[in-house]
């Protein structure tokens, strides 16, 4: 029942992501739902990204002063207001017009970071002019290096100081909604077409004049002929890099002098390698569970990674954070924060940028009273004899 009356509310009415998900399943089309929600395969990794919270259990001070409590943490050593960034994720211009310019002023709105994805529907200038915000530049490698090498050179020129590479897209996941949505590459079946036409305002929003929201940071890649979703889809799938390996990281590491992130670390060994070439971020990550099906969460390997590389890197992870106690849950167990993918565009689908903005308030909100509720006043007093794994 409850999940029933949330579908009819208004975003400023959802208590919670879960209800913003449902309110944005409603306005906007089947096939883009589908893209943000959906995972690979039999969306094991999927469904394990958020079962895996529920086998760790707190163990909470209650004689503690918690009267005042603090949220602000460092990363990069900048700080920022809570332990959160909004990570990339592509093609973001489908759900609501400039959704990625959205995502970037609610953000910067809460003194939180925000990272661009290469297939963005935004250019990664335009980012920047947001006032008080922090972008990062999430890049892949692609065949091409040199426009990777240009690419950088662009993010230089615009003032970034963070690229987070993704690493776990070399070779791309089967996402079966893509046969069930498409009768050819990016080209909706009938059924799909008619919910679309259900869906007046998304499609004033969307589409209204200019059609479909084309890809603003591909321009070196891909020719104007080609800058359509349909034409870049083709291009990108060609510019895949199965190859990638360590080597591609020093290359960028010793042409890249700002922070560098490696995305998509599952691994132990991985991650020390990383903190010996000189990497000073890693996101655990399974891609939020599009890519490879029955990988392990990223919460899994969490412990053992913060042990083998100590303090040498910042680590982040993504993959199934709703709650603040899902995000409290990651910093005892070592990570320094939390970025959200399809919380925020859960957000984004309900209400645009107030939307995600209401997902901030709700998350900080819940944050606030957790680590109160643990016993703790500020971040640093967080340790692992606050929990359990059962």
């Amino acid at each position: 029942m409850k999940r029933h009356l949330s579908y009819w509310r208004s975003y400023r009415q959802a208590r919670n992501v879960q209800e913003l998900a449902d309110i944005a399943r409603r306005r906007v089309p089947n096939f883009v739902f589908e893209y943000v929600f959906g995972g690979a395969d039999d969306e094991a990794s999927l469904a394990n990204n958020r079962a895996v919270f529920d086998q760790y259990r707190f163990t909470p001070l209650t004689l503690t002063d918690v009267g005042t409590r603090d949220l602000h943490t460092q990363i990069f050593g900048r700080t920022i207001n809570m332990p959160i960034a909004i990570g990339p994720t592509g093609f973001n211009g489908m759900i609501t017009k400039e959704g990625d310019l959205k995502l970037a002023k609610a953000a910067a709105s809460h003194g939180i970071p925000f990272t661009l994805s290469t297939v963005s529907t935004v250019s990664l200038e335009d980012i920047t002019k947001v006032p008080g915000g922090w972008p990062w530049m999430q890049i892949y490698f692609f065949r091409d290096r040199k426009f990777v090498e240009n690419l950088v050179g662009r993010c230089q020129a615009a003032g970034y100081d963070t690229i987070a590479v993704t690493t776990d897209s070399a070779i791309y996941g089967n996402r079966e909604w893509d046969s069930r949505n498409f009768s050819a590459p990016l080209t909706l079946n009938w059924r799909n077409k008619l919910d679309t036409l259900t869906k007046p305002r998304w499609m004033l929003d969307v589409l209204v004049p200019d059609g479909v929201p084309t890809f603003k940071n591909l321009g070196d890649l891909i020719p104007p002929e080609g800058i359509s979703p349909k034409g870049a889809a083709a291009e990108l799938g060609k510019q895949h890099l199965p190859s990638l390996n360590w080597s591609d990281i020093q290359w960028l590491r010793d042409v890249w002098k700002g922070n560098l992130v490696i995305k998509g670390i599952l691994s132990v060994s991985e991650a020390r390698k990383a903190a010996e070439i000189g990497v000073d971020g890693i996101v655990l990550s399974n891609h939020g569970g599009r890519q490879l099906d029955h990988a392990v969460s990223p919460m899994e390997i969490l412990p053992e990674v913060r042990e083998a590389v100590g303090e040498r890197m910042t680590i982040l992870i993504d993959s199934g954070f709703r709650r603040g106690t899902d995000i409290l849950k990651a910093l005892i167990l070592g990570a320094n924060a939390v970025l959200l993918g399809r919380a925020t565009l859960f957000g984004l689908g309900a209400g645009g940028e107030a939307g995600v903005s209401h997902v901030l308030d709700l998350l900080q909100t819940d944050l606030h009273r957790t680590l109160g509720l643990l016993g703790c006043r500020n971040l640093s007093e967080l340790n692992a004899s606050l929990i359990r794994r059962v």
